[in-house]
């Protein structure tokens, strides 16, 4: 194999390895059947809900969705339209400890008596405080409606719903030498900054290469 063909390989080598640095993805999800046991006023209920919950970057946070694809309770009587509020807490773990929020709107229409009560789609802000695979966990639903309050809580230790790298907003910024200071960057910035200065080195070896060849070649 020639000295120019060995060169190419290497190139295109390097440059696939770029392509797959910045396609790394940042964020895992899966659908997780959670086993509630719910504490209502007539007594004590259990249902199975698939539970979904979905993380979109804004900013230095993330905007949170949690999703139910089955009813987890029911009432003894209808539920008029705007009669039931929803919240829930996801529970963090990885690089950070703590809960996270979120809560729907009230019904849109009305839920008949002893049906499943379908919960609508929740949403909240995580801001982390620290770097790292922070996992997010379906924990206690809160229903609240008519005046009473419906607890919920998992049964069945399910496993985490979603999962994201993520990078505080808590730490500090380097300082350069000149006394200033680099601005922080997300994981995506980070993997940015990564392939540009792989692209810079791979040319400036490639310009190198080539001038050699080049000069061999006259000499």
């Amino acid at each position: 194999m020639s000295y120019q063909k060995r060169t190419a390989m290497s190139l295109a080598a390097a440059v696939a390895g770029s392509v797959v640095l910045m396609a790394a993805p940042a964020a895992h999800a899966d659908v997780v059947d959670v086993n509630y046991q719910c504490k209502t006023p007539i007594g004590n209920k259990a249902a199975v809900s698939p539970i979904d919950i979905k993380g979109v970057k804004s900013g230095s946070s993330y905007k949170l969705t949690m999703s139910f694809q089955k009813g987890v309770s029911s009432s003894p009587v209808e539920l008029g339209k705007g009669a039931m509020k929803p919240s829930a807490v996801l529970k963090l773990g990885g690089a950070e400890s703590g809960t996270v929020e979120v809560s729907g709107p009230t019904n849109s229409a009305a839920i008949p008596a002893n049906s499943p009560i379908k919960i609508s789609d929740l949403s909240g802000t995580y801001t982390p405080k620290s770097s790292g695979k922070v996992t997010l966990t379906a924990s206690t639903l809160t229903i609240k409606a008519l005046g009473t309050t419906t607890t919920c809580n998992p049964s069945n230790s399910p496993k985490p719903s979603l999962e994201l790298t993520v990078t505080g907003s808590g730490e500090t910024s380097t300082s350069s030498s000149g006394g200033g200071s680099l601005p922080k960057t997300g994981p995506l910035d980070s993997v940015v900054a990564l392939g540009t200065l792989g692209g810079t080195v791979l040319l400036a070896g490639t310009a190198g290469v080539l001038w050699l060849t080049r000069r061999n070649q006259r000499v």
